[in-house]
C-alpha cells in the first residue's frame, strides 16, 4: 500500500486500520511505514508499508474491497502512475496464480520494487531471496520512525 499526496502516513495508517475490519478477514502483520521515491510514477515521496490478511474473501472479492478502501479515501485514476490519495494492491493470494483483466497474482512488478520488497522482507522474509532485495538495492528507501 502506499500514498503521496495529502497526509499519506495518516491515509497509510488510516488502511491498515480498515484492513483490520475486513469481513471475513483478519490482518495478521503489518510492517512499518516507509518512506520511497516514486517508481516509475510521479510527485511527491510514497509512504508505503506491507500487510498480510488471512481472508475468506475470493481474491476478485477482496480486491473489490482494496478498491472501495480507496475511493473512501480520495483515489482517482487521472492517467498512470498518477500521484495518488491511496493505493492498495493485492500483492499474492496464497500461492495461487491468477491472471484476469483486472487482477494479475503474484502482482507482476513487485520483484523490481524496493516499497515492496522491503515491508514484504520485514514481515515475511522467507518470501523474498537475498538477491531480490539486492537487485533493488540502487532504490531509495527509508522507515519512518515508529509512531
Amino acid at each position: 500500500m502506499g500514498a503521496n499526496l495529502g497526509d499519506a502516513v495518516a491515509a497509510v495508517r488510516s488502511a491498515l486500520a480498515r484492513l483490520a475490519v475486513l469481513p471475513q478477514s483478519t490482518l495478521v502483520k503489518a510492517s512499518s511505514l516507509y518512506r520511497t521515491a516514486p517508481h516509475e510514477a510521479q510527485g511527491p515521496d510514497f509512504i508505503n508499508a506491507v500487510a498480510q490478511l488471512e481472508t475468506q474473501l475470493q481474491a476478485h472479492d477482496l480486491l473489490a474491497q482494496l478498491q472501495a478502501i480507496e475511493a473512501e479515501a480520495g483515489r482517482e485514476r487521472p492517467y498512470p502512475n498518477a500521484p495518488r490519495t491511496l493505493d492498495l494492491d493485492l500483492l499474492l493470494y496464497g500461492a495461487d496464480t491468477i491472471r484476469t483483466a483486472r487482477l494479475a497474482v503474484p502482482h507482476p512488478r513487485m520483484n523490481e520494487r524496493a516499497f515492496v520488497l522491503v515491508p514484504l522482507a520485514e514481515i515475511a522474509p522467507a518470501l523474498v531471496p537475498a538477491d531480490r532485495l539486492q537487485a533493488v538495492a540502487h532504490q531509495r528507501i527509508e522507515p519512518l520512525p515508529p509512531a
